[in-house]
């Protein structure tokens, strides 16, 4: 077992950002990012979406994350940004401060996602936008072929045992009408399998499941079994047989 490094880490926040790239197009052009002047990423990471952004758009990007190291490594990444430490369920600026708020694999993590909701709401000035650009649902997560679906079962129980909300996909549409927004748009991202996964793309896989096991027990989780299954898994990427899907919803909302 093991934990990643922030560079680690980095380098799968880059792989997310690569599965989303297409939504987020869309869902910047749907806010009118171009005409934005102030924007702020809650759970911001490393930086790994705003790589490029001080060249594409000329606004005020303010970057936010609790993890002081991965905010060392959004300087880097993103310059041109203001960074700034700190807690989603309490956001540190003045209401109606931005034109557009967004987080991107945040709420899944987070305590209470209605709160920080509510805070990027806050935030959000009258005919803004708040947005979660994805967020999984690994209640309908499949993998195949068998047995792989133990992995799956195994991953998203030792997510739970994080806190994580592994439900937090199906629940945006009731939390972004809780939180007042209006014209909220409501979709999934799409599953596209043109190739199979690069042999760096499955041992990114692993390094994070490898890491959500860490300090999760279970009697299937020995370290023969684990391998097993890695060359179970393996041998079906390898043979186009492997298919590896967890739903990852979005949401757009507008301030009345």
């Amino acid at each position: 077992m093991m934990s990643l490094s922030t560079s680690q880490w980095h380098e799968r926040f880059s792989q997310q950002a690569i599965w989303t790239k297409q939504l987020r197009d869309y869902l910047f052009t749907r806010a009118d990012l171009h005409s934005s002047r102030r924007v702020l990423d809650v759970g911001c990471g490393t930086g790994a979406i705003e790589v490029g952004f001080s060249r594409q758009f000329k606004l005020a990007l303010h970057l936010l994350d609790i993890n002081r190291n991965y905010l060392s490594l959004a300087k880097i990444n993103s310059p041109g940004c203001f960074l700034v430490q700190g807690d989603g369920h309490s956001l540190p600026y003045a209401s109606g401060s931005f034109d557009i708020v967004f987080c991107h694999y945040l709420l899944l993590w987070v305590a209470e996602a209605a709160d920080v909701i509510a805070e990027m709401v806050r935030l959000t000035r009258r005919g803004g936008a708040v947005i979660a650009l994805a967020e999984p649902d690994y209640g309908g997560r499949i993998d195949y072929p068998p047995p792989l679906d133990q992995l799956g079962h195994l991953q998203t129980q030792a997510l739970h045992s994080q806190g994580a909300d592994v439900n937090i996909g199906r629940k945006l549409g009731e939390i972004f009408s809780d939180a007042g927004l209006i014209n909220i748009e409501l979709g999934i991202l799409g599953g596209q399998w043109l190739q199979p996964l690069s042999q760096g793309e499955i041992d990114s896989e692993w390094k994070v499941l490898q890491s959500d096991f860490e300090n999760f027990e279970d009697p299937l989780l020995t370290k023969d079994n684990l391998e097993d299954i890695k060359l179970l898994d393996q041998i079906a990427w390898e043979k186009r047989e492997r298919i590896l899907f967890v739903p990852t919803f979005y949401a757009l909302g507008q301030i009345d």
